[in-house]
């Protein structure tokens, strides 16, 4: 044995990482295009880490007031704030400043479009149930502090364009009654603008928000290994077992995908400009970008924004600004119920039992009917966001489509419910007709009546297993008393038409023992 080997076993006798990594190399992990998704999140985070580490070295998050004489001519002689002044150099006359701008905030777009699609995808499968709702309240926190890393981020430049934003966030916060001032005040540091608004701000954005983001990831790494990782139905899998392939080969195939979003995202930055700030020039409070729209993610509060009203009225001798106060409580509504939603189903269906297969979205028909209905919500709201560039583009006013957004809000999550439980209660039967009849050849052939048929062949195995291998419930005994029967309304509209649950909880047991011996007395 050599010196390096002699090294190598005396540390591991004295941590067990050897053991550790030969027990994680056999673990198997699920195979499945969609898990892609939380890799696109964790690596498009380790992109943001990496640029934003970059960027740090030369980015001043002052506001003191300086006069521009970089290599951008046409503001040359201006002036701005340090912020602002270094954002510029950043982008023309440090190397490689500019794709390293644009990269950051290309893997912040990238970043919260996955996670939103993971979170998404959890829901409709219903990957949050038991015992892992600790998880999706998890993803719910990551998703929020993203968004508010965006919006950290995007106004640090100090340019006109984030500054008209930001004024829109310091209208919104003061519309909040009683601690609205107040929560105004710490944050800009004095009335807005302020002169600390840029410090602070980069405080939170470099050095809260991502500590609590690398702990919440961390914590769900560790319980996504705890609880083992969800799979869909198929073939030899169940719910005490996982196949897949086993961890050293997911590690070799995850390390490839970390190169190809991270090549993907400076392709983009290389290729597609964003957020050019010499364009929109420094932030002056007395004057409006005009066409001004945040990033997507952001858009559905800026969407609510416009299309509300301008309600006031004298509450107690104080001014309630409803204009911005509806939006902001329907818009904090809107991802509240997204995050405890697991725990209003678990309510509502009473199940205990631990989940680790996940479901076909179709098999759970308002559960996905409920999902599509968020985001018809969140989708209507954007395009509120773009109403203006909306009227220009298609030579309409802006109150039209201001108003057909207003109605678009109510019609479209209602017929988006009604249409999706209308589909995948459909597809459940196609399903059903598969199974009891097989798939159709398209071969037509002619019986000795005259009669025209289509020739079936069997499923194979795999298929039949994922087509039944969902929980199949009984139908609604007509007997049973009316505690029961709401047990098995609540089910259908969980889970179809005539369906119920199968195993009552014990508090379930005990009344429906208290209702026998009622009837026996």
């Amino acid at each position: 044995m050599n010196k390096g080997e002699r090294v190598a076993a005396w540390a591991d006798r004295r941590s067990g990482v050897r053991r550790l990594v030969r027990e994680g190399a056999r673990r198997a992990f699920p195979d499945h295009w969609s898990f892609m998704l939380g890799e696109i999140c964790l690596y498009s985070f380790v992109v943001l880490i990496v640029t934003g580490v970059y960027l740090s070295f030369f980015f001043h998050p002052s506001m003191k007031e300086v006069r521009y004489d970089g290599s951008y001519a046409p503001l040359r002689g201006q002036m701005m704030s340090e912020a602002f002044d270094s954002t510029l150099r950043i982008s023309f006359d440090v190397r490689g400043g500019l794709l390293i701008r644009q990269a950051h905030h290309w893997a912040a777009l990238v970043f919260v479009a996955a996670l939103l699609a993971h979170m998404m995808r959890v829901f409709f499968t219903g990957a949050f149930r038991k015992p892992r709702e600790l998880n999706w309240l998890i993803g719910f926190l990551l998703l929020v502090l993203a968004m508010f890393a965006g919006l950290t981020g995007y106004d640090l430049p100090d340019d006109l364009l984030s500054g008209t934003g930001l004024a829109v966030v310091n209208g919104t916060i003061l519309s909040i009654p009683i601690v609205g001032t107040y929560l105004s005040m710490f944050l800009f540091g004095g009335e807005f603008p302020g002169d600390e608004l840029v410090a602070r701000f980069n405080t939170i954005h470099v050095l809260v928000i991502p500590a609590l983001m690398v702990g919440l990831l961390t914590a769900h790494l560790v319980l996504m290994l705890y609880h083992r990782h969800t799979q869909y139905p198929g073939r030899g899998r169940t719910p005490s077992n996982v196949v897949g392939v086993p961890a050293k080969v997911r590690v070799v195939k995850s390390s490839g995908y970390l190169l190809l979003v991270s090549g993907a995202v400076f392709v983009m930055a290389a290729a597609v400009q964003i957020n050019p700030v010499w364009k929109y020039g420094p932030y002056r409070a007395d004057q409006v970008s005009a066409g001004s729209q945040p990033d997507w993610y952001m858009g559905v509060a800026d969407g609510l924004l416009r299309v509300m009203p301008g309600w006031e009225i004298d509450f107690w001798g104080h001014t309630l600004a409803l204009d911005n106060l509806i939006p902001l409580t329907v818009g904090v509504g809107l991802f509240l119920a997204l995050g405890a939603y697991p725990f209003i189903e678990y309510w509502a269906t009473g199940d205990t039992r631990e989940q680790n297969l996940l479901d076909r979205p179709r098999n759970r028909p308002v559960r996905t009917a409920l999902g599509v209905a968020w985001l018809s919500f969140y989708l209507v709201s954007l395009i509120g966001a773009a109403n203006d560039i909306i009227a220009v583009r298609f030579h309409v006013s802006v109150e039209s489509v201001t108003w057909a957004v207003r109605i678009g809000l109510f019609v479209a999550p209602a017929a988006a419910y009604a249409l999706t439980k209308r589909l995948t209660l459909g597809l459940q039967r196609s399903d059903r007709d598969k199974v009891l009849h097989g798939r159709e050849t398209g071969v037509i052939t002619r019986m000795p009546d005259g009669a025209f048929v289509e020739a079936h062949e069997p499923l194979s195995q795999e298929r039949l297993h994922l087509l039944t291998q969902h929980e199949q419930y009984r139908p609604i005994d007509p007997g049973v008393r009316p505690s029961r029967q709401l047990r098995s309304r609540i089910s259908e509209l969980l889970h179809g038409e005539g369906t119920q649950i199968t195993k009552p909880t014990a508090q379930e047991y005990r009344a429906l023992h208290k209702e026998r011996t009622d009837d026996h007395a």
